[in-house]
């Protein structure tokens, strides 16, 4: 296996990709020379000409740290989003066990990767628990199978190149994945996605520097920031220490960002032109990351405004 850091000061940039497909395919081929999944992220990142394919390599190598034992050829999403959001209160899709078999029935407003997906992985309520909190249960479903459609949704204004769609489910079948569908998937995965679209996005910004003939601090700095997001102990997503972490590193990127500003203008102007458009994909998470940081200063004993 490659030294991801050695590769990403040594690797040729490949060539200009046109579709989510082509970048699909791209990243499987520098993901199979990875061992972990966060270096197959910054991998993916550096292979991507464009900040949304980068995060096409993060989002899969999200999901394959939350489940290893996904097939590497399927690109696969997290099917949660529904017309009320994804707070577990509002998730009406239902899941239904007869005869030993599961079935879904219901509709995802908005599922990033939807219609290149070959498997989604469902949050669906399996009922009421006695204190009335809605249980959820997690289950792969194949976008092939009957049941299941998938509508595109219109481009977003940033990263317009990453599909989003509708699904709907109709009696669908699916396969039950072991433990609670909120605390066991979903909740953790948000700080796992984050992770490694940042690392994801690390990797596509050394692409540019060296493209763009930054100086080599710019190039320290950035692995430097490689480094530390590989260090983040993602064996415990939910702990306080990694939410404080992930913050601090969160902070120097912004830092960084700022800072690289005057550079770009050395850039290739698509390249510059691309970043402008796309830079708002790091605030859609930003404030659900605060909420998190700040709970897990309270977790550690510390007032999340005046922790020192």
């Amino acid at each position: 296996m490659d030294s991801v850091l050695d590769y990403l000061l040594t690797e040729p940039p490949g060539d200009p990709i046109d579709t989510v497909t082509a970048a699909w395919a791209r990243h499987r081929a520098v993901a199979a020379r990875f061992s972990a999944p966060v270096d197959a992220a910054v991998a993916g990142g550096f292979a991507a000409d464009r900040l949304g394919f980068a995060f096409l390599s993060g989002y899969q190598e999200a999901l394959r740290t939350l489940l290893p034992e996904l097939p590497a050829e399927d690109a696969v999403a997290v099917s949660a989003t529904e017309a009320g959001g994804a707070h577990p209160s509002s998730i009406r899709t239902v899941l239904t066990e007869r005869d030993g078999a599961a079935t879904v029935s219901g509709t995802k407003a908005f599922t990033t990767l939807g219609s290149l997906a070959r498997r989604l992985v469902v949050i669906a309520s399996a009922g009421a628990a006695p204190d009335g909190r809605n249980m959820l249960r997690a289950a792969l479903v194949e976008t092939s199978a009957p049941g299941v459609a998938v509508t595109d949704l219109p481009a977003a204004p940033f990263a317009p190149e990453i599909p989003h769609a509708t699904v709907t489910f109709t009696d669908a079948p699916a396969i039950l994945l072991p433990g609670d569908g909120y605390i066991d998937f979903l909740k953790p995965f948000r700080t796992i996605e984050d992770v490694h679209v940042l690392a994801a996005a690390l990797g596509w910004l050394v692409r540019v520097a060296r493209e763009s003939s930054w100086p080599r601090q710019v190039l320290e700095r950035l692995l430097a920031l490689v480094a530390a997001v590989r260090g983040l102990d993602l064996d415990r997503p939910a702990s306080p220490g990694v939410h404080i972490a992930l913050g601090g590193v969160f902070a120097e990127f912004g830092r960084v960002v700022d800072e690289l500003a005057p550079l770009w203008e050395a850039a290739d102007p698509v390249a510059r032109e691309r970043w402008e458009r796309d830079r708002p994909l790091f605030g859609t998470a930003g404030r659900v990351r605060a909420q998190r940081l700040a709970t897990a200063w309270r977790a550690v004993g510390y007032d999340a405004e005046t922790a020192v």
